[in-house]
């Protein structure tokens, strides 16, 4: 059963001005560093897409830790990354992947990852094809967690013995496809969509056949403090629970681009420019007066504040 959102008619009238005006301030390419400046490097959609699914994977930990395993990645396939995927042959390239880490993430898991996507590619076209296979209703369901849960399903179905080899496991590459059944918050498929639905000065829009108003919003640590902040949402612990009920809250914003507001609240956290933890408080927030710190200042953020 679907539940209220815990935003009322007050609270929406109370935050509209000011999270629109703050979507206005970033809503332009070169606003605040992020990893969908480095797929903007590349003009053919298919190479898009597919180097956008793989900075969506790599994007958790430090910026710059980021930044430079998508580089390291983006060198081994080089100026045309669509072609190279849909040739990819381990025997021939794996030497070039395995030096690669990012985090726990191994060499091994990443030629997973380009398997698993030549076989996407091969089977359906594209990414987006592989996704909407078979599941052009789910994707017209409120949200897109029926499909999310059904094209990780797939992925993590696809025979990589030959990789890991038969005792190996997959643990490593399954982290890519998270399952929204299972309670995951699947952030970096969520970035990765938002990135190929929704079009504006930062998203690319690529995709036309998922609505813009099913997308869930990608769950980070900012998006987390400052949506309890704000009374989006009264869950406590990340899941998938937390990031409908914030898209549910935020619909009720923006019925048709709900999410359009991801990327200012990520980065306005990351720049720690809402005060939080700041000698100054909410002198120099955008949000101040809507914005209802739920911890105290002194304490600051848990760790430092680290994009998806």
């Amino acid at each position: 059963m679907k539940t209220r959102p815990p935003l009322s008619a007050a609270n929406v009238r109370r935050l509209k001005a000011p999270l629109d005006r703050l979507y206005d301030t970033f809503n332009y390419a070169e606003s605040a560093v992020d990893p969908v400046h480095v797929v903007r490097r590349f003009t053919a959609p298919e190479d898009q897409e597919v180097v956008a699914f793989c900075a969506a994977a790599l994007a958790f930990g430090r910026v710059a830790s980021v930044l430079g395993s998508i580089e390291s990645l983006l060198s081994v396939l080089g100026p045309h990354p669509a072609a190279f995927i849909r040739e990819f042959d381990p025997a021939r390239d794996a030497d070039r992947l395995r030096p690669l880490v990012h985090r726990w993430i191994r060499g091994v898991d990443l030629i997973a990852l380009l398997w698993i996507l030549r076989q996407m590619l091969t089977d359906a076209g594209s990414i987006e094809g592989y996704f909407l296979a078979g599941n052009e209703a789910a994707c017209a369901d409120t949200d897109v967690g029926p499909a999310l849960d059904d094209f990780s399903g797939r992925a993590r179905t696809i025979d990589l013995r030959d990789i890991y080899g038969t005792r190996g496991g997959r643990r490593g590459v399954d982290y890519f496809f998270p399952r929204p059944d299972a309670g995951s918050a699947c952030k970096r498929l969520n970035l990765f969509l938002r990135w190929m639905v929704r079009r504006d000065a930062v998203d690319l829009g690529l995709w036309s056949r998922v609505s813009p108003s099913t997308l869930v919003i990608p769950l980070d640590t900012h998006v987390i403090r400052i949506g309890q902040c704000l009374g989006l949402t009264r869950y406590r612990s990340p899941g998938w629970r937390m990031a409908r009920e914030i898209t549910e809250s935020l619909r009720r914003l923006d019925p048709v681009d709900p999410i359009r507001y991801d990327f200012s609240l990520c980065h306005l956290g990351m720049m720690d420019a809402c005060g939080f933890s700041r000698p100054q408080g909410d002198l120099q927030c955008p949000l101040r007066g809507v914005c209802r710190p739920t911890g105290r200042r002194s304490r600051g953020p848990a760790g430092p504040f680290v994009r998806r």
